[in-house]
């Protein structure tokens, strides 16, 4: 079996030669960020934190092959993150708004000096409601 293992390491190595730059780097930055969090973590129970989703989330979409360098938690369980991350987001951007729009003030005096120099609406008992 140490064999095969070694193989392993030697191929993935090899084929980490092929690979672009941008691409190791996410690599190497997700691999830093797992261990921080293990070390994190230890003896403890695993605790991500929201800005650990965020950066998988974040990952998920800017590399293509971040299913490869995730030890920590299921590829499945990230993507599950990042659909949550959009549901908050578009709550938040439908949330309902009570009440009328402020008019700012001089709009408001320029629809009374409107309604003061037109003499149909300078009719009595016409009033404008601003």
């Amino acid at each position: 079996m140490p064999m095969i293992s070694v193989l392993v390491s030697l191929f993935l190595s090899l084929r980490s030669c092929l690979r672009s730059r941008a691409a190791l780097q996410l690599e190497v930055l997700a691999l830093r960020h797992q261990l921080q969090v293990l070390n994190r973590s230890r003896p403890r129970r695993l605790r991500l934190v929201t800005a650990d989703r965020w950066l998988w989330a974040w990952l998920s979409r800017s590399w293509t092959a971040w299913r490869t360098a995730l030890v920590i938690v299921q590829p499945e369980t990230v993507i599950a993150w990042h659909r949550q991350g959009f549901r908050v987001f578009w709550t938040w951007k439908s949330r309902r708004r009570v009440g009328r729009r402020a008019i700012a003030a001089d709009v408001r005096a320029l629809i009374r000096t409107m309604s003061e120099a037109n003499p149909l609406w300078g009719a009595p008992g016409f009033t404008a409601n601003c």
